[in-house]
């Protein structure tokens, strides 16, 4: 009986083991659906080749108020290669960008304010002051000078509703 349990707590282990990324490969996959033309997902790598920039933001350390430089993709970037919203921009007012966590935890943003002078320069990030995200923690949404400090860690996926 014992040796029937070591077998299979083994083979459980090489199980999770094979699922697993490897050394340096990313698990970071990002679905974008809801009021997009073209509902898609995203790998890591996929996204590091869309158009990139840089946003200086403050951010919360256990040490106190910090500040950051973010790299990624600006998050209407991925709205837009995801076919565009389908709605009218005399219309964005009264539709939301919904970003969720791994772990359930989401965020509203304004439809208005994420598109192109809406103010919002939302950015979903994969590294911080040039150091790469750990893969197993997935992207970041971060929102520059947002007054309620909305973001998102491991970022899974964005619905416009």
């Amino acid at each position: 009986m014992r040796a029937i349990r070591r077998r299979v707590l083994l083979a459980l282990l090489l199980a999770l083991a094979a699922a697993a990324p490897a050394a340096g490969e990313s698990s970071a996959a990002l679905s974008v659906g809801g009021l997009v033309k073209s509902p898609r997902s995203f790998t890591l790598a996929e996204l590091q080749a869309l158009p990139w920039t840089t946003r200086e933001a403050a951010v919360a350390t256990a040490r106190g108020p910090g500040h950051a430089t973010w790299l990624g993709v600006a998050l209407w970037t991925l709205l837009d290669q995801s076919g565009g919203v389908a709605v009218p921009a005399a219309e964005f007012a009264r539709h939301n960008v919904i970003v969720t966590g791994r772990d359930g935890h989401a965020v509203t943003l304004s439809l208005a304010a994420v598109a192109p002078g809406g103010g919002a320069h939302a950015l979903v990030a994969w590294s911080r002051d040039g150091r790469p995200f750990d893969p197993r923690r997935g992207l970041r949404l971060v929102v520059p000078g947002d007054p309620r400090n909305r973001d998102v860690r491991d970022v899974v996926e964005i619905e416009v509703n």
